[in-house]
């Protein structure tokens, strides 16, 4: 199921490197359908033809982060990282025809590379099938029969050197993926020349094999490879800087990093592209950063530019448009402006329940947001108006009594859906789906503890007294931990890790020890 949904996802990534002439070469179509309107006219000697980038017959290996594919060609063909996004094109073209012909025109035709194309696209098959161990053993095949068909030092072999890499990659075989994108370097350098865009293309798979594993300083020099063979102005020198931007971040250079992460952005922009998905991928990138980094204002700029663009490209009946403009609130929320941050989520909240049913995890998560910005409501009425303060409170209680209520009913879902898919599959969306309620329903109990508080703060109640609903939700939020995590095989992450021992040291500080632990408080999650 990963690789399948991980093929899925990858389909929306791929990009070609620049328009570059190559022969062309015959392909069989398939019933796989893709989503990508992309399309580029290709042209060698007296040929031409126009590839639509959306027939995944186009692609040998296609997988999670990264894939080059060398197969239909001489040329290398690339996926992205899921960092980064490919570009898109709304100009659908036809399909891919033509004979295969080596660099000097004769066609190459021989048992071995009708065994070689055999074996590949049978491969490819069982690839996107998730059989992982049956593709590895025709890739292998496919290997030897480059060499006795093409040659040992054929293009054709470092595509099927680096689609066996890609494999190894997904199985975590690193130790066995490195060499063989090693090789496919070592033979087109070999064939074209350590200057060749080909050669940048496969030096780019490598500092992306590397960046998957964090290995940050392989992957910036590869990244630094690439940006010179291609040269400041080549078309794909965008996302090169991009992904160099992104290590560099990763390496604590910010402020290269940002330069280098805009730079991109700007050639998108000036190139036509600046209401792509990549684009708005490497806007979000940026924003991220500054959030980061506590530079609110100009991620509020960011943000808002990407809501523009999503608006005057989609419109607001769209969950894009409603994830961007989610995430504007949260920032605004962030520095203080809460009017404009609850009106964004109020109108999120309604496009969501318009396109979404009345339980999904969305609308939850939006619920929470809600109640969370409405508190902040809350504290500048406390001074002014007591009554109208607790008016407020009492709606946030109410959105976030509505958030449990849809976590609830999404984790139960979700683990009816995995016993049964265990039967078939891993069950890998049901899994991320439970991860999500169960954040959702822990950071909702956590900040009904705090709505308790501040009603009795309003209403005055004797410190000593012990607030039993505010107790009550904090208690809640551990045995929801327990019960799902340790009980019934949600997996735990950080950020349900990290909201699990906030409610236990909010409840351990306001309620003491005794209390958390008491038998009578540690009975099995159940929410009324």
């Amino acid at each position: 199921m990963f690789v399948r949904v991980a093929a899925a996802n990858l389909l929306k990534k791929l990009r070609f490197p620049a328009s570059y002439g190559f022969p062309a070469s015959s392909v069989t179509t398939n019933a796989f359908s893709g989503k990508l309107k992309l399309s580029r006219c290709y042209q060698a000697g007296a040929h031409s033809w126009r590839i639509d980038l959306r027939d995944p017959c186009l692609w040998i290996v296609i997988s999670g982060h990264v894939a080059m594919t060398l197969g239909i060609s001489a040329s290398t063909v690339f996926a992205e990282d899921a960092i980064a996004e490919a570009s898109s094109d709304n100009d659908p073209g036809g399909d891919l025809i033509g004979l295969r012909k080596i660099e000097d025109g004769s066609v190459v035709s021989n048992i071995h590379t009708a065994k070689w194309r055999v074996f590949t696209d049978k491969a490819r098959e069982f690839f996107l099938q998730g059989k992982l161990d049956e593709a590895e053993k025709l890739f292998l095949s496919a290997i030897q029969e480059a060499k006795e068909g093409f040659g040992e030092k054929d293009s054709h072999v470092a595509s099927a050197c680096n689609n066996l890499a890609e494999l190894y990659r997904v199985k975590k075989a690193f130790d066995k993926a490195e060499p063989l994108y090693l090789e496919a370097i070592d033979i087109l350098e070999e064939s074209f020349g350590p200057d060749d865009v080909r050669v940048g293309v496969a030096v780019h798979n490598l500092g992306q094999f590397y960046l998957g594993q964090r290995k940050l300083e392989e992957a910036r020099v590869n990244y630094e490879i690439k940006r010179r063979v291609l040269g400041y102005g080549h078309s794909e020198c965008s996302d090169t800087m991009y992904h160099l931007g992104v290590v560099l971040y990763l390496q604590g250079k910010e402020r290269d990093a940002e330069a280098l992460i805009k730079d991109s952005i700007r050639m998108l922009e000036e190139g036509g592209e600046g209401e792509s998905f990549i684009c708005i991928r490497r806007l979000r990138y940026l924003s991220q950063i500054y959030m980061k980094s506590h530079r609110v204002a100009e991620a509020e700029m960011v943000q808002r530019k990407i809501v523009h663009v999503m608006e005057l490209s989609k419109g607001w009946n769209s969950l894009d448009t409603v994830i961007a403009a989610e995430s504007l609130a949260l920032t605004l929320q962030a520095s203080g402006n809460t009017k404009d941050s609850k009106e964004l989520l109020e109108r999120c909240l309604n496009v969501r329940k318009e396109l979404l049913p009345g339980d999904h995890i969305q609308i939850g998560a939006n619920l929470l947001h809600l109640a969370r910005v409405t508190m902040l409501d809350c504290s500048q009425y406390k001074k002014l108006d007591v009554s109208r303060a607790k008016d407020v409170l009492e709606m946030a209680k109410g959105h976030l009594q509505n958030s449990i209520s849809i976590a609830l009913k999404c984790l139960e879902k979700v683990m009816k859906q995995t016993e049964k898919l265990k039967k078939y599959s891993k069950p890998g969306d049901s899994r991320k789906e439970g991860q999500a309620a169960l954040a959702i329903l822990l950071q909702s109990l956590n900040t009904l503890s705090s709505v308790e508080l501040d009603k009795q703060e309003l209403q005055k109640i004797q410190d000593r007294d012990i607030n039993i609903e505010a107790k009550e939700a904090l208690l809640q939020c551990i045995s929801a931990y327990n019960e799902f995590v340790h009980n019934r095989s949600v997996a735990d992450t950080p950020e349900i890790k990290n909201e699990y021992l906030s409610c236990l040291k909010r409840a351990q500080n306001l309620f003491g020890h005794k209390i958390v632990e008491e038998p009578s408080n540690q009975k099995d999650f159940q929410y009324s």
